[in-house]
This record gives structure tokens, C-alpha cells and sequence, in this order.
């Protein structure tokens, strides 16, 4: 409507006119641009969009068009041929249920997805929503039974977030239901591509690019054929209790070509990145067919192009990728670019387990380097152990910018558990309160460098400005300690690499001995730091007014991690387990005398039954070395009630006050802190399984294996050859992808 006049008498009415209309239009949703939001339904019983309206949460009557019903496919909301269903705003829920999103599905049929081009049945792009405050929302009704999305016949990705921006993503399981591996090496694996059918795979479970304000909360992404995120170009993401596990070439890649680099903030809090560069078995959800770049395959667990933007990683776990695990090596190092990472827990990746470049932050995480883990499983080669050197840090330094190490516990069998690069007198590298814990260098003895150790802290063709503070420093090579550090055992429930537990026990070295660091006051639990006299080197601080230290990480992590077990048959996968090995610093306390009689027989049968039992839980019935052990639990769990608790009760008093050593036993400590603590009867590289979080009733889990999770073309290569013990003399670039 135009109101349109010369007359100043005409223009003094108009006006208000004008002002009367535009208010009772914007009460209607007309005329301002903004629609009313609609909610619709999807549900197994539904219809498709001729027979139902989707915007009710009821089952398809049977008979009838345009019912108050639910709709019975995502595929009805964004259908491949014709406009969306949906406009930016909208809400659609999912009910539990399996899904089939590809070729054959409800409502797929139409436009490019045909017969003779299967693999385009994919779901087009979700509509933006208005704003970031009004997204539009793709979301399962429950996190804890989230509704399963499963690709087939080659359809290239499940969700389409290209050009997508302020959406929300949630509560869903997205996987397809085959084992195969797009493109591997073993014909075996190799899903089939030559002609119909092609069998019910899917390559990739979320593409974005050139996306903006979007949340993805409560997702379990595994399994795919191909990658489980190809995402690039994205601003302000925040990812959060998701899952990225056992997608066959990587879990998260940010090389979508031209346009990859991201800006504003990018946020993973409470994820676990796993077992990618794995295949899965769809119906047990166990990693099989593992390969990596020697084989042509890939294997990181989230990996970019050149990049910007603020990364947050914090309070997750990244472990068992057949390449690095978390792979940030190509920042782009400018003044709006920055990594930080927080509580996270960093293990058996096969490469780097953390890597970045440009200003740098990793505080409170536990990082362990046993980077041969995969060491002759399925496909994997001998060059894909520990490459690029195998280094647990990777960090490369640029003008002007500042990397802090600090408050964490690492080890590693890799070259390095710190290695730095570059950098100039106006960069700084800080290294402060960590526990640097050495193990023997699997690839230098593989070369017949026999026992060689890992260093502690390289800085390769760097003269940035370095400090060193409050540190503990053991068993690396060439006992490298610099001034003002700790050097000696760090008394820790479990050096071995195939077993490692951080937790520090009585008498510590690392107990309260940590210098005051601004700005800090939780661990890797999120439990106060300092507790105490002073803060505890490391990431874990030992917590006095339990009288205990906190969990082991055997343990279940941090609360947001506990989020990732919920929904589906997923189960939250923890840390290598701690079990207690005879031998090691576990035994070690100076508090009890040694001739309180009493206190050593309950030390005696308390580390008897404590260890048992441990093995009990972690070793598998046929392992012959454990089986003794194993019997005794299990012929006490066989017992009364009444033995059970005496059992339990000796065990815990063991734990408070009855490890004192005798001088034997000290003496043997100080035989042990000149060389690398290994379980008896295995090797520094021997793998370790991974467990389940412990129960309510504070019993180990038993060991299973963590759940399973058109891109073909793996990031380039930038591998050194390792041309002797150190290989650092190279000079081409250290941090070698």
C-alpha cells in the first residue's frame, strides 16, 4: 500500500497512518521480514508431505491427505528435487527411531536424486535462521535415545550446512549401516562404487562451508565410509558433547580447498575425537580395518587448511587416530588467530597428539604420546607409527606471538614429548609446572638405537625467547634437567606407556611444589588447584581435604565428558587404564614406619588383593601371565558377602596408610628411578585397551573397544625422513603433517 501526495495536509495524515499499519503488520509477522516460526515432527509412524502436515506429533491415521500428522523423513522437510518444506527459523523435531537418509528413502525420489545418480540424494542445504538468537533447528526430542540417521547407496553426506548459518543441530546419531571404508587399500574393505547397488554406506556426515553461528550439541558421528565433518570456511562454532568416532578416512577435515580458512570463534567442549582412520563393524560399532597414509589413507582426528580464528578445545578427549589428533599445524598465525587447550586428554594417536602453530595455550591436559599403538594392526604400516616423528607437542612459534605450555602431564615414546620450531627474539615459549615424563624412543630402537629416550624439550631453528619453571623432568635423554626444575621420579600410579596413570601418589615430588600461576585455580578434573601448601606439578592436583588423590584417569573424565556416553548403545570411552603394576611407584610411601608390623601385613595383602583384582578387571581371561592373579579375585567374588567386604576393606587401608617401604624396597626405588617403569613381561610400545567409564558402585569398568565412527583427497604430506637418532637436523620442517 502507497500513500503518496503533495499536499503537506495529506502528508500530516499519511503519516500516522503509516506508523498505525506498520505496527499492526509487525503484530501479524507481515511486512517486516520476519515469518512466523513453525515446529514441525518427523517420526517412523509418520507420512510423507502429501498425506501429513508434519506440524503434529501423531502418527499417519492410515488414510487421508494434509493430516495433522507427523511427517516420516527428514527427506519430507528437504527434499532433493523442489523447494524446502522449512524456512530459516523453523524447528524440526525427530522422534527415537532408525531413519534411512539416501537413495530409497521416504520422499528422497525427485530432482538430481535418481536412479542412475544415487549418490546425490543428499539432503540440501538446512535454511539459515533469521539471527543467532533465532536459529533454525534440526534436533532429536531426547539426547539419551537420540533417533539414528543412516546413509546408503553412496549418498555423498548426511546433513548439508553449506552456505547454512544460525542453525542448531542436536540430539542425533548420524552413521550409515555398513562396514566398508571408501577407497581403502584393502580390496576387502573397500566399499563398492562400480555399480548398483551400492550397498548401504554413506561418505560424510555433516559438509559445511561458508557457515556462521551454528551449534552442534549431542551428536554421535561414526562409522561413516568417509570422514564424519568436512567443515571449512565457518564462523563462530561452537561444538559441544559430540562425538567423532571410527570414520574411515578422518574425523574432522577442514580442507575444503579455496574458502577453508575460519574466523571468529571456534569451540569443541566435552568432544571425543576417535579411532578415525579406522573403519567400523556397524553392528558391534568395534574400529577394524586401520589405515593411514603409508596405505593412501588419512587418519587425523581433526585436521584443517590454512586457518584462523580462536580455537577453544577444552574438557575433551582425542585419542586412537591413526594420524595426529588434534592437527592446528596450519594457523595462519595472525592477530585473529589463536589455539587454546584446556582439560583435555590427548592419547594413541599415531602421529602428533596435539599440534598447532602461532599463540598457543595447552594448560591442566593429560598427554600421552604411545604413538605405536597401532603397531602391526590391519593395515597399518610401519612408517605410520609415530610419524612425523611421533612428537606428543608439536608447536611452531611466529613474531611476535607467545605459546604457554603449562600444568600438564606428558609422556610419550615419540622423538620429543615438546618439540618447538621457529619463532624469532620477539616470540616467547613458556614452559612451566609440567610433568615431563620420558619414555624409551620407539622408532630409534626400532633403527637399533637400543633404549634410546625421548627428550624432554627440543627447539628446532628457533630463537625465540624460552623459559623454563617449575617443572619435573625424568627418565628423558641425556637427563636433560634445566635450572630451576625437579628431577627425579615423579611417583605417579603408572609410568608405562602402554598403561599410564597420572595420578600422583604419596610422597609425590609433584605434590605442592608447583610456583603460583595466575589465573589457574582447577586441574584436569575442574577440582581446586592449588589444594594445599602449593600447587602440584602437573595436571592433577591432589586434593587434601579427601585425604586421597582424585581419580585416576581410568576413571571417568570430566562431567562434560560423561555427557558423551548418552543415547543409543553408545558408551562413553575413557583413558588407557591404571592398573596397578608391581614394581612401580605405586608402592612407594615413607609414612608408615617399616616396623609397624600391622601396617605391612595389611600392605601385603591390600596390594595382593588391590592388584588382583585390578587384573581381574583389565586382562583377559586367556592372558596366561595374568591368570593367576585374575583367579584369586574371581575366586574371592565367588565368596560371601561378609570376605567381599574384608577384601575391600584391606585394599582401601593399603591405600591410606600401609605402603611404607622397607630399605629394600627403598633401595630398589632408587635402582628404579634411573629407567622407564614397564608392566612385567611387556614392552614400552605394547598397546593398551580402552575401558568404560567406572560405575556408580566405583568399580572398573571391563576393557571393550570405544565405539566406531564425493571427499577423497588426504591433506599433503610434509614428512621428514628421519636420517638418524634425533633427525632434527633436517631443513625442511620438523612439524611434518
Amino acid at each position: 500500500m502507497t500513500l503518496r501526495s503533495t499536499s503537506p495536509h495529506f502528508a500530516s495524515i499519511a503519516r500516522p497512518l503509516r506508523g498505525r499499519l506498520a505496527g499492526c503488520l509487525l503484530l501479524l509477522g507481515l511486512g517486516t521480514g520476519a515469518a512466523q516460526a513453525t515446529t514441525y515432527y518427523v517420526r517412523t509412524d509418520g507420512g510423507s508431505a502429501a498425506q501429513c502436515t508434519g506440524k503434529s506429533n501423531a502418527a499417519y491415521p492410515g488414510s487421508g491427505s494434509n493430516q495433522a500428522c507427523a511427517w516420516n523423513s527428514l527427506h519430507q522437510a528437504l527434499p532433493a528435487g523442489g523447494s524446502a518444506r522449512i524456512v530459516g527459523g523453523d524447528t524440526v523435531y525427530i522422534t527415537p527411531g532408525s531413519y534411512m537418509l539416501g537413495w530409497g528413502a521416504p520422499g528422497a525420489s525427485g530432482g538430481r536424486c535418481y536412479d542412475g545418480g544415487r549418490y546425490d540424494c543428499y539432503l540440501p542445504p538446512i535454511p539459515s535462521g533469521p539471527s543467532a538468537t533465532s536459529r533454525t533447528r534440526i534436533l532429536g526430542t531426547s539426547a539419551s535415545n537420540k533417533p539414528r540417521l543412516w546413509g546408503t547407496e553412496r549418498v555423498q553426506y548426511m546433513l548439508n550446512l553449506t552456505g547454512s548459518s544460525n542453525v542448531e543441530i542436536g540430539n542425533l546419531e548420524i552413521t550409515d549401516q555398513s562396514d566398508c571404508v571408501e577407497f581403502h587399500s584393502d580390496a576387502s574393505a573397500r566399499c563398492k562404487r562400480d555399480s548398483t547397488p551400492y550397498g548401504q554406506w554413506a561418505g560424510v556426515g555433516i559438509m559445511a562451508s561458508n557457515s556462521k553461528n551454528v551449534y552442534l550439541h549431542h551428536l554421535d558421528i561414526h562409522g561413516m565410509a568417509n570422514r564424519g565433518i568436512v567443515a571449512g570456511g565457518l564462523t563462530d562454532w561452537t561444538v559441544e558433547n559430540v562425538k567423532i568416532v571410527a570414520n574411515g578416512w578422518a574425523g574432522w577435515d577442514g580442507d575444503i580447498g579455496s574458502g577453508s580458512s575460519n574466523s571468529g570463534n571456534i569451540i569443541l567442549r566435552g568432544v571425543e575425537i576417535a579411532w578415525n582412520g579406522c573403519g567400523e563393524k556397524w553392528q558391534s560399532r568395534s574400529p577394524w580395518a586401520c589405515w593411514a597414509q603409508t596405505a593412501s589413507g588419512y587418519g587425523d582426528g581433526l585436521g584443517t587448511a590454512k586457518t584462523g580464528g580462536h580455537w577453544l578445545i577444552e574438557d575433551s578427549y582425542i585419542h586412537h587416530n591413526t594420524s595426529d589428533g588434534l592437527d592446528l599445524l596450519y594457523m595462519d598465525g595472525g592477530s585473529n588467530s589463536s589455539v587454546t587447550v584446556r582439560r583435555t586428554h590427548a592419547a594413541g594417536n599415531a602421529g602428533n597428539q596435539l599440534k598447532t602453530l602461532g599463540k598457543t595455550l595447552i594448560e591442566n591436559s593429560v598427554v600421552v604420546g604411545n604413538c605405536a599403538y597401532f603397531n602391526g594392526r590391519d593395515s597399518m604400516k610401519s612408517d605410520d607409527q609415530c610419524r612425523a616423528l611421533g612428537n606428543a607437542i608439536s608447536v611452531g612459534l611466529v613474531a611476535g606471538q607467545d605459546i604457554t605450555i603449562r600444568h600438564n602431564t606428558i609422556t610419550g615414546q615419540g622423538d620429543c614429548l615438546i618439540l618447538s620450531e621457529g619463532g624469532s627474539s620477539t616470540s616467547s615459549l613458556n614452559i612451566q609446572n609440567n610433568a615431563l615424563i620420558g619414555q624409551v624412543d620407539w622408532r630409534s630402537d626400532l633403527q637399533g638405537n637400543t633404549g634410546e629416550l625421548t627428550c624432554g624439550h627440543y627447539a628446532y631453528n628457533s630463537s625465540a625467547r624460552l623459559t623454563y619453571s617449575g617443572n619435573l623432568f625424568y627418565n628423558v635423554k641425556q637427563g636433560q634437567c634445566p635450572s630451576g626444575s625437579t628431577c627425579s621420579n615423579p611417583r605417579i600410579a603408572s609410568t608405562a606407556i602402554g598403561n599410564f596413570d597420572a595420578t600422583p601418589q604419596s610422597g609425590s615430588p609433584l605434590i605442592d611444589k608447583a610456583p603460583y600461576l595466575a589465573g589457574l585455580d582447577k586441574d584436569f578434573y575442574g577440582n581446586a588447584r592449588p589444594s594445599g601448601s602449593a600447587a602440584d606439578i602437573g595436571a592433577i592436583e591432589v586434593q587434601v581435604s579427601s585425604g586421597h588423590p582424585p581419580p585416576s584417569i581410568s576413571k571417568p573424565l570430566p562431567p562434560q565428558l560423561k555427557q558423551l556416553g548418552s543415547g543409543g548403545s553408545a558408551s562413553t570411552s575413557t583413558a588407557a587404564p591404571a592398573t596397578p603394576v608391581a614394581g612401580t611407584t605405586d608402592d612407594a610411601d615413607s609414612s608408615v614406619p617399616a616396623a609397624d608390623k600391622v601396617s605391612r601385613a595389611w600392605s601385603t595383602l591390600g596390594r595382593f588383593l588391590s592388584l588382583a583384582r585390578a587384573r581381574a578387571w583389565n586382562a583377559p581371561a586367556a592372558n596366561l601371565r595374568d591368570r593367576p592373579l585374575e583367579l584369586a579375585w574371581r575366586t574371592f567374588t565367588q565368596q560371601p558377602r561378609w570376605l567381599m567386604a574384608a577384601a575391600d576393606f584391606f585394599v582401601d587401608r593399603w591405600k591410606e596408610d600401609g605402603r611404607a617401604d622397607t630399605p629394600g624396597e627403598q633401595a630398589a626405588h632408587a635402582t628404579q628411578a634411573s629407567r622407564v617403569e614397564v608392566a612385567p613381561g611387556t614392552s614400552a610400545s605394547a598397546p593398551e585397551p580402552a575401558i568404560e567409564p567406572a560405575s556408580n558402585s566405583g568399580e572398573r569398568a571391563q576393557p571393550v573397544l570405544p565405539e566406531r565412527g564425493e571427499m577423497t583427497r588426504p591433506l599433503a604430506e610434509r614428512s621428514t625422513p628421519r636420517t638418524s637418532s634425533r633427525a632434527l637436523a633436517s631443513s625442511t620442517s620438523t612439524l611434518a603433517r
